[in-house]
């Protein structure tokens, strides 16, 4: 279904942007800066926050984190009734709908080949062992109880399933009781048990043409740690003594060669070991927790145009010499129960650090454990002129912006920021 807004010069080239949502929408601005005309496959749920960002759209029956095969579906359609000059897919589940466009059309991208192992962490797991990349000893599985004779002598393992983003279905078990329990409640579907690797965790952001890494962005990860280790800070434009930053150079290196990696953006995340870093998983599309808008501040540039200039095959600037300020993003995991106040979000805004900071709960919502990213309760994007007053910004933002709940079955309060 085509929902036409107003006309564009004929002769402006065309953007296809499979899926918009939130963080995705500074890709149409930064295509209509470069004069380009910006067409949008989005979920009819969404149409309504996307129509004045766009000059036509075109609606799917597809889902966020889901159904695959429907925004491929609108993609098709989209493509036929107009040929595109770039196409661009936002997040997870757009990411094989662009890929089947971008390789059928000749135009700019990942290729169908990173696209397709960057959606399933079991092809991923099985390129990276014939390459030689450092990664965690698995096992896949329909079955956790098949698996636990192998999983008993690798304790503590991680069990995670196949296709998904920000953390969910991700578990650390400990020990055999709670595996024997996690395989009594996680009975479908298939999974892939790991070995748990041990170290600080960190993403690596590329920007990819023809096979080469034009800029690349080390990130260092806090998170709330076992069992389901939801993300909860971000430093952007990292720097690691020279050794261990090669290390890191060659390692995204080797991932965009094995997985057969194009043009486009790459987000990879590992963990450092004792015995060098080890991958926990490869995406070829927009990283979430304002990364993409952490790394435009860090460095100068405008990543979303960047990637867009990607997509349509336009000249790119020289690259970054080095940042030019300093950022981070951090979230807010409140503790399960009733929300009683939500207090700070003025002041943390007024913070002259402070790029842009919410909530996503209100008093009386009830909250349950935090298990993934989607279940945060409140964010904050900083940046600052030295990591000084970078760090001071964030111990303000953790002390001030508090959500609190009560546990009615305890009636315990709890504030709602762990770090």
């Amino acid at each position: 279904m085509s929902d036409r807004l107003h006309a564009a010069p004929a002769a402006a080239p065309e953007l296809l942007l499979i899926g918009v949502g939130l963080m995705g929408r500074p890709y149409a601005r930064a295509a209509h800066r470069l004069g380009l005309r910006v067409r949008a496959v989005e979920a009819e749920s969404r149409a309504d926050e996307v129509r004045g960002l766009v000059d036509e759209l075109e609606l799917s029956q597809g889902q966020y984190g889901a159904l695959d095969e429907l925004w491929a579906e609108t993609a098709y359609e989209a493509a036929q009734r107009h040929r595109p000059d770039g196409v661009l897919a936002f997040t997870e589940s757009h990411v094989l709908a662009a890929a089947l466009l971008q390789d059928r059309l000749g135009l700019p991208g990942p290729s169908l080949q990173a696209a397709s192992i960057s959606r399933n962490k079991a092809l991923q797991r099985g390129r990276f062992r014939a390459h030689g990349v450092g990664q965690p000893d698995y096992r896949l599985t329909g079955a956790l109880t098949e698996a636990g004779p192998w999983a008993s002598t690798r304790f503590p393992v991680i069990v995670k399933p196949l296709s998904s983003a920000g953390s969910e279905g991700v578990e650390l078990i400990p020990d055999l009781p709670a595996y024997r329990e996690t395989a009594a409640r996680r009975t479908k579907g298939l999974l892939l048990v790991e070995t748990a690797a041990q170290g600080p965790e960190y993403s690596w952001e590329a920007l990819v043409q023809d096979g080469k890494v034009w800029f690349a962005n080390l990130t260092a990860k806090e998170t709330t740690g076992p069992p389901n280790f939801v993300e909860l800070t971000h430093r952007v434009a990292v720097r690691l003594p020279e050794q261990e930053a090669a290390v890191v150079d060659a390692l995204g290196e080797s991932v965009i060669e094995a997985i057969g990696m194009r043009t486009g953006l790459v987000h990879l995340e590992f963990r450092m070991t004792a015995s060098g870093p080890q991958v926990m998983e490869v995406a070829v599309r927009t990283p979430g927790d304002y990364l993409m808008d952490l790394c435009s501040l860090a460095y100068g540039i405008d990543w979303f145009e960047m990637v867009v200039r990607l997509a349509v095959g336009a000249q790119l600037p020289p690259p970054p010499e080095a940042p030019v300020w300093y950022a981070a993003s951090h979230f807010v995991v409140s503790e399960p129960g009733v929300v009683v106040a939500v207090e700070g979000l003025d002041d943390v805004r007024a913070h002259p650090a402070v790029v842009d900071a919410g909530v996503s709960v209100a008093v009386g919502d009830r909250i349950g454990e935090t298990s993934s990213s989607g279940q945060r309760t409140g964010f904050a994007v900083l940046s600052a002129a030295s990591p000084e007053e970078l760090e001071e910004a964030l111990a303000y933002v953790r002390r001030i912006l508090t959500i609190t709940t009560v546990d009615q079955a305890r009636t315990r309060p709890g504030k709602g920021a762990r770090v």
